[in-house]
């Protein structure tokens, strides 16, 4: 009888721990986390076509470069320390400037027509965009390295007053060659050619890759209703290239460009 009744107390204290492991096991794959798979970009793409056609004004099918709300901007490390050097050009346009029109123009105003742009949103090998900056405009807040080490240093001339020079080496370019559909974004990838002289002899052409992005067109509730929507172009270029060899600013040069069009 007692032979039994060990027998039996062996095959309950087994079975408890039995039970016991198989609970911890099932416990100890509860805590287990799973790994979060990122589900693929789903690209979400309209079909907004929006072109300059003549620029006529109170025509809603003609858009129009807001260049008082648009901005190009320009930052590149300061050699030695933490910070960036910043600025932004104060006369640029949205023109594809030909060897016949890179003159200095007797204007305070536009000297060219901002048109040499088209947006399709679902159709990238339609789009394009052309513009350009002039390079003694540069504005950095600072007037003494306006009027002096930009001057000097990227190779321009000084301003003179009531003109527009966009001429070389006052005259920096870019030309699109080719837009395509960002795989990981609703956005684009833009080669561009830049044509900068710099402190070179002769202007040069470089092939730079840039993103574009695409703010979304949108009704400004005003006394006569209008659209806007915006372009973001951004690239950087290497100013070693174009003969800079400015010691306080870094090899790269990041330019930011923000268009602003309405069809007022």
């Amino acid at each position: 009888m007692k032979l039994f009744n060990n027998k039996t107390l062996i095959i309950l204290l087994v079975l408890i721990c039995g039970y016991g492991y198989i609970i911890s096991c099932t416990r100890d794959n509860d805590l287990i986390v799973p790994v979060t798979v990122n589900p693929p970009f789903v690209p979400n793409r309209g079909n907004d076509v929006l072109k300059p056609g003549t620029m006529t004004a109170g025509d809603p099918t003609q858009w129009k470069l807001d260049k008082t709300h648009s901005s190009v901007l320009w930052s590149t490390p300061y050699v030695g320390a933490a910070g960036l050097l910043t600025g932004r050009f104060n006369q640029f346009g949205t023109h594809d400037v030909t060897t016949a029109e890179a003159i200095s123009y007797a204007t305070t105003g536009q000297p060219l027509l901002d048109n040499s742009w088209a947006f399709y949103e679902s159709d990238p090998a339609q789009t394009f965009i052309n513009g350009y900056v002039q390079i003694n405009q540069s504005n950095t807040g600072e007037p003494g390295r306006d009027q002096g080490c930009n001057v000097a240093g990227m190779g321009t001339v000084a301003i003179v007053a009531g003109t527009q020079n966009l001429a070389f080496p006052n005259l920096a370019k870019i030309k699109s060659t080719k837009v395509e559909l960002d795989p990981l974004s609703n956005g684009y990838i833009v080669t561009l050619d830049l044509t900068y002289q710099g402190k070179l002899t002769a202007p040069l052409t470089k092939s730079v890759v840039g993103t574009l992005k695409y703010i979304k067109k949108q009704t400004i509730a005003a006394a006569t209703p209008y659209d806007v929507f915006g372009l973001q172009l951004k690239f950087s270029f290497n100013c070693r290239d174009y003969g800079i060899t400015s010691t306080s600013i870094a090899d790269q040069m990041d330019i930011e460009c923000n268009m602003n069009f309405n069809n007022k």
